[in-house]
């Protein structure tokens, strides 16, 4: 029997019981030809249960799960989008089930651990450092949030240019880890060694920080790291006229967003930041994965119309009720104006699949983060920027992508106060500026890379230029 490769999703959906027994880290292994051990890591958040499975044989890490759905004594687990499913019967220490992977079906008895098998990415830097790195906490102006961190700072004991590392969407700790990566804490460690103080900071409601990111919007993010700005004026270790950001993704227009309200930031930098009205880049995001994904170029052409619809609906409804409606009438209308193959591909094969597309663009519309995020526009704070900025963007980037977002964040920056901007493209570089083979999305946990060196040593080359 063949090992099977474990393929990836960026959807995740929740679905259980409060205070579940499962909220663990669980192992086993199964004969598949050899043996293959998985780790399913159940969380949860809300009430809710959501999972990830990682596959430490295979090098593969944090496979988001569709739902996680539990009773007194068995769980469901389903991965069916990518053709896996595991049921079993639990109690506190082991759940004993049925692995199923297009038509394979297995025994998989998994116990729960402490201590679950790691994946370490090569770049992920492992003590003793050659810096000093400490975990601190800090509050915001009004104490309603406590941020937890990590600071690091050279050895020699004087004043630094220093960095706060701003995380992209999503509930990120502070080393914005995905897929077994830790980009973050890569970065934290190359521009430490370089000479500058680096926090990183847990997102609000992430690890060690406090606060309700459920109706939480980019500006609130914004706030936040602009507390973390006010704790590095604090640190005797920091050149207060020499203070930045680098922003990956969202962070990349909260960068913008927090520099042009204050005197006191000197540089940014933009990793993979939107330089386009937001609804045009989810277009283009949307575009880009299906065709990543292998679907036919005019059956994406055909699911924008309907996206692009759906899009104004999200940004211009008041009400859900309305925007229901809206929905369902545009959608009645993109499926009287396209071919019924485009309909099929897309997932819209009967009535009943029609009203879940529906449900599904309703919940984004009543997302109150997702909401605001769909109606931003990172032109007007880019336009009002008086520091150094330096963007870049990978070329073959398919959620944030690189010739319009590059294009739009030169011309804002040429009708700005600062005298001092580079953008550049880099060849072969994905959303997470690894040297990618396939580039889809797919992909990230499967490359060793984090982060491209060539990456890292034009981030620190530009710094040592503009700001030391």
């Amino acid at each position: 029997m063949r090992l099977f490769t474990i393929l990836l999703t960026m959807a995740i959906g929740v679905n259980a019981h409060a205070q579940s027994p499962l909220v663990a880290a669980w192992e086993g292994s199964m004969n598949v030809g050899q043996e293959l051990r998985l780790v399913f890591r159940i969380q949860e958040a809300n009430g809710k249960l959501s999972g990830t499975m990682d596959s430490p044989d295979q090098n593969v890490t944090g496979v988001p799960v569709s739902s996680v759905t539990a009773t007194a004594d068995s769980v469901f687990i389903d991965m069916s989008n990518i053709g896996i499913t595991y049921a079993g019967k639990y109690d506190n220490t082991a759940i004993a089930g049925v692995f199923k992977q297009s038509g394979m079906s297995l025994p998989l008895e998994l116990k729960k651990t402490a201590t679950p098998t790691e994946i370490v990415k090569p770049q992920t830097p492992k003590p003793p450092f050659s810096y000093n790195s400490e975990d601190v906490t800090f509050t915001n102006a009004d104490k309603s949030i406590s941020y937890g961190a990590t600071i690091t700072i050279p050895k020699v004991d004087k004043k630094y240019p220093a960095i706060l590392l701003v995380t992209g969407s999503g509930p990120q700790n502070r080393d914005e880890e995905i897929m077994g990566h830790k980009p973050f804490a890569v970065i934290a460690d190359y521009l430490t060694n370089r000479g500058y103080v680096v926090l990183r900071v847990d997102d609000r409601g992430v690890g060690q920080t406090t606060g309700d990111r459920s109706n939480a919007t980019t500006a609130d993010f914004a706030k936040d790291a602009g507390a973390a700005i006010d704790y590095l004026k604090t640190r005797k270790e920091v050149d207060p006229k020499r203070i930045g950001m680098i922003g990956h993704s969202e962070g990349g227009m909260i960068a913008p967003m927090v520099a042009s309200e204050r005197k006191d930031i000197n540089f940014i930098v933009l990793l993979a930041g939107p330089g386009v009205k937001i609804t045009e880049l989810m277009e283009d995001q949307n575009a880009a994965v299906l065709k990543s994904s292998g679907l036919d170029e005019a059956v994406v052409n055909d699911y924008i119309k309907l996206y692009r619809s759906v899009e104004q609906v999200i940004i211009t409804a008041n009400s859900t009720q309305e925007a229901r409606n809206r929905m369902q009438q545009a959608l009645g209308a993109w499926q009287k104006a396209v071919p019924k193959a485009s309909q099929e591909a897309v997932g819209i094969t009967d009535e009943k699949a029609a009203q879940q597309m529906i449900d599904e663009f309703a919940k984004v519309y009543e997302n109150k983060w997702y909401n605001y995020f769909m109606k931003a526009d990172p032109m007007p704070y880019l336009q009002k920027l008086s520091c150094k900025v330096l963007a870049l963007n990978g070329e073959k980037d398919i959620q944030v992508l690189s010739k319009p977002n590059l294009e739009g964040i030169r011309k804002a920056l040429g009708k700005s106060k600062s005298k001092k901007w580079e953008t550049e493209e880099l060849l072969g570089l994905n959303h997470l500026f690894q040297t990618c083979k396939t580039c889809t999305a797919q992909e990230y946990a499967q490359l060793d890379e984090t982060i491209s060196p060539a990456v890292l040593i034009m981030v620190g080359d530009w710094l040592d230029k503009e700001v030391k």
